[in-house]
């Protein structure tokens, strides 16, 4: 099998002594108040395997955040399972939801796992577009993509690539079709505290008929800037989270027990330091946006995530999988292609996503080098 995109990028960063703006992670070390419980988990020797569920202080932590947050009944027992990252997660209540021949729907541009685990399953996604500059859903493009095989929606807010935050009115047309055709969602909400200026992130599950029918993915390593530590976790009702439970002991077992301490202590820190780092990624994002604007691309607004979309059209190029594979040796750069995130490239041929989470000086250092193209 081929290495990922995100793979392919980072080690043409490393080859090229690149700056790598492809694969989303920060170049900071995290709050010290999680790093810290992490270290002092470790000296106190909870080095062993945990239980495969996760450790009672983090479900308990996850619990509490669904419900201070959402005013969502999660229960800490039976509704809530940690992860190797919330890609197992995903991965996981795929595998256990989904069987060959079975359609899932995801709203495209995608993260590729959604694409690939459905093919590993012999299932078949169906992609529904949502168009630049807006990204906003059509509900019509959504039901007509359900059939008699349809299954699953997986849904993706606050979105990766686009950085498209779904309103409450976009999220009540899936949950009407997902009550219409009996359908589960998988919602894959990893960026619900990178939200920017006045936009709301909102939960799928908290609409009505819809907590029954959700599993809701969430993410450890986003929330906190620890990306590597790969602690992720599937929210919802009993019966659906066992499923997740049923296939994730098989892959991982079990994520790293002193990294849960961690994330549980970052779970119960203030909300307010959850809103400091959102308001700093934003200033981030602005800093990426205007220096882009400044090299006459087109730049589509970011309301959330660690990234933002660009068309390098204005720059001669005509193909943005060529264009992101030659930038790290021609100029020190690293980014992704958008078309990657497609079923097919047509109509997106000449945009790439950019990650804005660096350090400032980061940032501005490769904004120096794309000014040579």
């Amino acid at each position: 099998m081929a290495e990922t995109i995100f793979s392919e990028m980072s080690r043409l960063a490393a080859e090229n002594d690149a700056i790598n703006l492809g694969q989303g992670f920060p170049d900071t070390p995290g709050p010290r108040e999680v790093v810290d419980a992490a270290v002092a988990a470790m000296h106190k020797g909870w080095n062993q395997y945990p239980p495969a569920v996760g450790i009672p202080s983090l479900r308990h932590a996850i619990a509490d955040h669904q419900r201070r947050w959402y005013g969502l009944d999660v229960a800490a027992d039976g509704g809530v399972v940690v992860c190797s990252g919330a890609s197992e997660a995903l991965s996981s209540a795929m595998t256990g939801l989904l069987s060959p021949g079975d359609e899932v729907i995801a709203l495209e541009p995608y993260y590729d796992l959604y694409g690939a685990t459905a093919a590993l399953l012999g299932a078949t996604l169906v992609p529904v577009r949502i168009h630049a500059p807006d990204y906003a859903l059509d509900a019509d493009a959504l039901r007509a993509a359900v059939t008699e095989r349809t299954k699953m929606i997986v849904l993706n807010t606050p979105h990766n690539p686009t950085g498209a935050v779904l309103s409450r009115a976009e999220l009540q047309s899936i949950a009407d079709v997902a009550v219409e055709h009996d359908l589960v969602v998988l919602s894959d909400e990893v960026y619900e505290h990178l939200v920017f200026d006045d936009n709301v992130h909102v939960p799928i599950a908290t609409l009505p008929g819809m907590f029954e029918r959700t599993i809701t993915v969430g993410s450890g390593g986003k929330t906190f800037s620890v990306t590597g530590w790969k602690i992720g976790w599937a929210t919802g009702p009993a019966d659906l989270v066992a499923k997740v439970l049923g296939v994730k002991q098989w892959f991982s077992f079990a994520a790293g027990t002193p990294l849960q301490h961690g994330i549980a202590t970052g779970l119960e820190l203030p909300d307010d330091r959850l809103a400091h780092l959102a308001d700093d990624l934003a200033r981030k994002r602005d800093l990426l946006t205007d220096g882009l604007r400044e090299l006459g691309l087109e730049v589509f607004h970011s309301k959330a995530t660690y990234f933002v979309t660009a068309d390098v059209a204005p720059l001669g190029v005509t193909d943005s999988l060529e264009f992101c594979r030659s930038l790290p040796e021609r100029v020190g750069v690293a980014a992704v292609p958008n078309q990657v995130f497609h079923a097919s490239p047509v109509g997106v041929e000449t945009q790439v996503r950019f990650a804005c989470c660096k350090r400032d000086e980061i940032l501005a250092d490769a904004l120096l080098r794309l000014r040579k193209l």
